[in-house]
């Protein structure tokens, strides 16, 4: 698979998953022992440490994901979101991932910038 499969791939799959809350079909997208920084204030964690707790606090989600810039191995995805938490609160936000992928296509390598309004 080349990157911009790939990246494509990771788009679809995370702008799906996220607002059907299918965590296991995200984390399927990276490979054993991916680097995954979900905020550059936020220590590294495995994608599942992440992508599961985050999604089971919300309610529900609509996401958007830009269309990938790719070179090489890399891609750059900009997104936007409006979620509702289970708890009564609400998010708004704008990012960008940082991703790098293996031969499979799968991440192994994810850095996220993102802002919250």
């Amino acid at each position: 698979m080349n990157t911009r499969q790939a990246a494509e791939r990771w788009r679809e799959t995370w702008e799906h998953g996220w607002r059907a809350h299918e965590a296991g079909k995200i984390v399927a997208l990276y490979a054993e022992g991916a680097y995954f920084q979900s905020h550059p204030f936020r220590a590294a964690q495995s994608p599942r440490d992440y992508i599961e707790p985050t999604l089971a606090a919300e309610e529900s989600a609509e996401c958007e994901f830009r269309e990938p810039i790719v070179d090489g191995d890399r891609a750059a995805v900009a997104w936007s979101a409006e979620t509702k938490l289970k708890d009564g609160g609400s998010e708004k936000l704008a990012g960008v991932s940082l991703l790098r992928f293996d031969d499979a296509g799968l991440v192994i390598e994810q850095r996220d910038f993102w802002a919250s309004a």
